[in-house]
C-alpha cells in the first residue's frame, strides 16, 4: 500500500471518529435539555402523599408535596457525614406517620452541625402536634460514594446515628412501614434546621454543545491539514 493510501485511510478514520464524537455530544445535549425540562415541569406538579402513593422515586423526585399526619418523635435519626460550608454535621430525619395509616415517611428537617466530642449528640426534640399538614419536596435519600458494611445500621442512641438511610432497615427498627423516599421539609415550615435544598449537579447542555464544536473543529483542521500535506504536497516513496 503506498503512502498516499495510508494517509487517506488515516485521515478518514480520524475524520469519522471526530464527527461521531461531535454527534454524540449533540445527542447528550438534547438528552440533558429534555431532563432539565422534565425537572422544571415536575417542580410545578404538586402531589398529595397518601398510603397509595406509588414508590416510584424517579417519577416523584423534586415534586412539591404535602402530607397530613403527625410526627413520631420517639425515635429520630441523624444521617452522619453531611458537609455544609466546609463543616461536618447531620441531616435530621423524623418519621411522619400518615393520617389513618400505619405507614410513614421520613422527613428531612434539615442540617445541624456536629458537636464535639462526637459522642455528644445534638438535641433535636420538639413539641409535635397531634396532627398537622407538612409541605416539602420529595427526593431520594442522600447517597454516598463508599458504602461501608453496617453503615445502614442505626446506633442504639436516641437520636440514632446512621451512615446510610435504608428504608427497609429502618422499617424493621421502627415497626411500621416507611416510604422509599424522603420529604425535604419546606424552609417556611416550623421545627426544622438549616434547609437549602439543591438539585443534582449535571453537565449543562451548553457544555456538551461546546465539546461538539471542538470535535467538529478538529475534523475541519484535520481536513485542512490533509488537503495541504496529504494531497497537494509531494510525497516520498
Amino acid at each position: 500500500m503506498n503512502i498516499k493510501l495510508r494517509w487517506l485511510f488515516a485521515y478518514l478514520g480520524f475524520f469519522l471518529l471526530f464527527l461521531s464524537l461531535g454527534a454524540w455530544q449533540i445527542n447528550r445535549a438534547n438528552q440533558k435539555q429534555a431532563f432539565l425540562d422534565e425537572e422544571a415541569k415536575r417542580q410545578n406538579q404538586a402531589v398529595q402523599i397518601t398510603r397509595e402513593t406509588a414508590e416510584n422515586v424517579e417519577a416523584l423526585r423534586y415534586r412539591p408535596a404535602s402530607v397530613v399526619g403527625h410526627f413520631e418523635t420517639q425515635k429520630q435519626f441523624l444521617l452522619d457525614n453531611q458537609i455544609d460550608s466546609g463543616k461536618a454535621g447531620y441531616f435530621v430525619f423524623t418519621p411522619f406517620k400518615l393520617q389513618n395509616s400505619n405507614k410513614a415517611i421520613l422527613v428531612n428537617r434539615g442540617w445541624i452541625p456536629l458537636i464535639e466530642p462526637r459522642a455528644t449528640l445534638p438535641n433535636v426534640d420538639f413539641q409535635a402536634e397531634t396532627e398537622t399538614i407538612l409541605q416539602g419536596r420529595i427526593n431520594s435519600f442522600p447517597s454516598i460514594g463508599l458504602k461501608l458494611t453496617g453503615a445502614n445500621q442505626p446506633t442504639t442512641t436516641n437520636p440514632a446515628v446512621v451512615g446510610i438511610i435504608d428504608s427497609d432497615v429502618l422499617t424493621k427498627e421502627l415497626g411500621y412501614e416507611l416510604f422509599a423516599f424522603q420529604l425535604e421539609l419546606a424552609p417556611e415550615m416550623p421545627n426544622g434546621f438549616k434547609r437549602e435544598w439543591k438539585v443534582a449537579n449535571i453537565m449543562q447542555p451548553e457544555q456538551h454543545l461546546a465539546y461538539a464544536m471542538q470535535w467538529f473543529g478538529l475534523a475541519l483542521v484535520l481536513t485542512i491539514l490533509f488537503i495541504k500535506f496529504g494531497v497537494f504536497a509531494p510525497l516520498k516513496k
